[in-house]
């Protein structure tokens, strides 16, 4: 039996190794902390824009994790989806249907284009084994200037847009912004309930709850199996008998379309689309959401993405108000928040790199020392 010194010692160091372990979501916790007080706002205010939060990001957020699992890293290349679903919007917008069969609709039109830019995406990852993120992220920059050909030149003037509201004056392109007021929370108001002054959008977390099941149930099938043979070491898998370089691209494609699927459930909640940038930051934020919620470029849960979106937004919600509290410029809690978005996905990559190469220096010595014990025998 431990004595209760023992016990303390033994509770300090589990405390301090889980710190050790999350210093990111750690570090988010202590950052709400100082800023709530500050920023003044009340909880039932903070509650109903963190719900709101959740319903817009958790799905685009969840389309992260099949390439982490088939050991592809991080997906930048979801903003691929992203145009797609954009894509999606701006025809039924032109269609003018709007509601739940717009939406609908617009997922409809989104899937054969996310499984073409994913398989498109997936090939040219499969050539630079290693190097996926960085790749993907290039590969994002150079789609959204090919997205922006087709929508500013193409739309109106090869690709028929009868609608001239969402079309600039010239006669083809569409305008900067494309209203979607008559789509604006289809999905959220159905089925919502109200606590308090709290709104909960049922639909939209059953659907949320409906994709976390897919996942779970998907890493028990064979190709989900495959996937995480494939994550934990290719040339193992490959002799095992699976097709490394085709498992690697169904995980980028069906990345791909959850986040075609995300993006549209993220702009029918917030009621616009602004055509040519709302998909130029998504990838970042997501993926830092995903990393603050304890995720690391190699292993990620359900559980990570949905404390990465509280705490993400937590901050996000409160940073502005702080800042103008304590400088009188809300201005910096806004400069503050895009600095951490970036400064967290470098961190948490550094100490991604230094845990590897520690972990391999450590494999390492230690079969220099079963070899000098079997040389001692």
């Amino acid at each position: 039996m431990m004595n209760k010194n023992e016990q303390k010692i033994s509770i300090g160091k589990k405390i301090g190794g889980f710190i050790r372990s999350n210093p990111v979501p750690m570090m988010f916790v202590l950052i709400c902390a100082v800023c709530i007080p500050i920023s003044g706002f009340s909880a039932g205010y903070l509650l109903n824009e963190i719900i709101t939060r959740m319903g817009r990001n958790i799905f685009l957020i969840l389309s992260l994790l099949i390439p982490i699992m088939a050991g592809m890293g991080l997906n930048f290349g979801m903003t691929l989806g992203a145009m797609a679903g954009e894509i999606g919007l701006i025809l039924v917008a032109d269609w003018q249907i709007w509601g739940i069969p717009g939406i609908i609709l617009a997922m409809i039109i989104s899937i054969p284009l996310s499984i073409g830019l994913g398989i498109l995406c997936g090939n040219l990852l499969n050539r630079a084994k290693g190097r996926e993120m960085v790749t993907s992220l290039i590969i994002s920059y150079f789609m959204n200037g090919l997205y922006q050909l087709v929508v500013l030149y193409m739309m109106g003037s090869i690709i028929p847009i009868k609608h001239y509201s969402i079309m600039l004056p010239r006669g083809y392109g569409i305008r900067n912004t494309v209203s979607l007021l008559n789509m604006r929370q289809s999905l959220d108001n159905l089925l919502a309930i109200n606590i308090g002054n709290v709104k909960i959008p049922v639909l939209t977390f059953l659907i949320i709850a409906a994709l976390c099941f897919f996942i779970i149930w998907f890493r028990k099938t064979k190709l989900g199996q495959d996937m995480r043979a494939v994550g934990q070491d290719m040339d193992v898998a490959r002799d095992a008998g699976i097709n490394v370089d085709k498992t690697r691209i169904i995980s980028i494609v069906m990345s791909t379309v959850f986040a075609g699927f995300g993006m549209i459930i993220y702009l029918q909640n917030i009621g616009n689309m602004p055509t040519y940038s709302a998909h130029s930051q998504i990838g970042m934020f997501c993926i830092a959401a995903l990393l603050i919620g304890g995720a690391s470029v190699d292993k990620a849960s359900i559980g990570n993405v949905f404390l990465g979106v509280i705490l993400f937004h937590l901050m996000f919600i409160v940073a502005p108000k702080t800042g103008a509290v304590i400088t009188g410029d809300s201005m910096i809690g806004e400069y503050f928040r895009v600095f951490v978005s970036y400064g967290v996905i470098t961190v948490a990559l550094i100490m991604y790199e230094t845990k590897k190469r520690k972990a391999k220096a450590k494999a390492g010595r230690q079969l220099e020392l079963a070899q000098t014990g079997e040389d001692k025998q």
